[in-house]
């Protein structure tokens, strides 16, 4: 028998148990954490791009910025920026998302030439590029694009470009338009991706291809002779409880596409959990994260 006192001791401690993940939750994990999550990714020609250099290429991602007050301030890109330069990757890729996605709990939202001018400290010998996302779409994506090439960060837009390895050999980089950009009056989003003439601009067959496409969603459409596929979005559910995995996932695929690095078909993809967050200022299980990829 349940005594009234047992009773009270267990409601307590489900009390405290639930501030602590609270707490935890909206105070902690998506303000001050931040972790470095690791791949490798090896296909015949990254294998073959690696001997023509004489040693691996490494890549640096970020995902989901969503610059608001107090969750992401200048001051924590700032802090990620320094973060991702001591990695020395040789290439550093912005997936998209880079305004805010929280519209009632936040205390202002970042400038653009703020956010922009912090991400402008980047460095990395191949470049920095970026692809925008459904939120950028949504708030003024000729503004944002302006704004990231004002800081010296080129934007992609269903376009294909060659990055030569100065040590020798080339990959190409293609950036895919967002999937998610246009909203109807139905409710529904139009997409301005062209998925066909982005891959059309690849002018070899030799080199390696990475496709950056902020929505995993596109990746059952994807050539394999894309080497690999990175995006966002998902934000790896922003909470990801143990044995029960992510319970909302912004992708009509689920579970399938949610995070890390996904293979099908010998088709590579890798799904970052991103950095800020969207619709409420919560993260659990899903740190944020700068995403590095060693190729070859």
């Amino acid at each position: 028998m349940i005594t009234r006192r047992m009773f009270l001791k267990s409601l307590a401690g489900g009390v405290l148990a639930a501030g602590a993940f609270g707490g935890y939750a909206f105070g902690v994990e998506p303000r001050f954490r931040l972790v470095e999550t690791r791949y490798q990714v090896r296909t015949p020609r990254l294998d073959a791009l690696i001997r023509s250099s004489g040693r691996p290429t490494r890549i640096a991602a970020l995902a989901d910025l969503h610059a608001c007050e107090p969750w992401m301030p200048v001051s924590r890109i700032d802090h990620i920026v320094r973060r991702t330069n001591a990695l020395k990757p040789d290439l550093i890729v912005l997936l998209g998302d880079f305004v805010a996605g929280l519209s009632r709990i936040r205390t202002a939202t970042v400038p653009m030439q703020g956010w922009s001018t912090a991400l402008g400290g980047l460095e990395a010998p191949h470049g920095v590029f970026a692809i925008l996302g459904n939120h950028d779409w949504w708030v003024d994506a000729p503004a944002v694009t302006s704004h990231l090439q004002g800081a010296g960060i080129k934007v992609l837009e269903n376009q294909t470009v060659p990055v030569d390895i100065p040590d020798g050999g080339r990959y190409w980089l293609a950036g895919l338009g967002d999937q998610l950009a246009i909203p109807d009056r139905r409710g529904w989003y139009r997409g301005v991706d062209d998925l066909d003439g982005t891959l059309a601009q690849i002018g070899d067959e030799q080199s390696p291809a990475i496709l950056l496409a902020h929505e995993p969603d596109i990746f059952p459409q994807v050539s394999d002779r894309f080497d690999l596929t990175l995006s966002g979005h998902t934000h790896g559910g922003q909470v990801n409880f143990p044995y029960f995995g992510a319970p909302i996932v912004p992708s009509r695929y689920g579970q399938r596409f949610a995070y890390g690095h996904i293979t099908e078909e010998e088709r590579q993809l890798i799904v970052s959990g991103g950095l800020g967050c969207s619709i409420l200022p919560v993260r659990f299980g899903v740190p944020p994260e700068i995403v590095v990829i060693d190729l070859g």
